[in-house]
């Protein structure tokens, strides 16, 4: 196999290769074997290649956590002024993809919610050309 990544795999610090070792998923299968081999060349002990991989999934994990428990921020409250996130405001209104990109807590709130919100705006549109 050629090593041609910059910089190559075989320069990079234990500690790089580890990384990459670590997080398969992210890396070409290419510079993963070659990681590999070369922590094999180097004699690194499978327990560190183990610990980099456990390592690796617990950040993967919190941050999954953290996707999914965030919550929607429509509005910023600066002491000088208040600023209204339109583009949030926007995505909770027409988007249709918090669930499958992981934000459960957004989903969560935008089925409770939304259907109420769009029902009061269109009232208002009904109002305003009726009256």
């Amino acid at each position: 196999m050629e090593d041609d990544f910059k910089p190559p795999i075989k320069s990079r610090s234990t500690e790089d290769l580890l990384k990459i070792v670590g997080a398969p998923k992210k890396w070409n299968p290419i510079a993963l074997k070659l990681a590999e081999n070369e922590l094999y060349n180097r004699k690194i002990d499978s327990k560190k290649i183990d610990q980099a991989k456990y390592l690796e999934n617990k950040r993967n994990r919190i941050e999954t956590s953290k996707i999914a428990n965030e919550s929607f921020n429509f509005f910023s409250f600066d002491p000088t002024n208040l600023f209204i996130n339109w583009s949030e405001i926007f995505m909770f209104l027409f988007s249709w993809e918090y669930e499958e990109d992981g934000f459960l807590k957004k989903a969560e709130i935008q089925r409770k919610y939304r259907p109420i919100i769009l029902m009061v705006i269109l009232a208002i549109i009904i109002f305003t050309f009726v009256f």
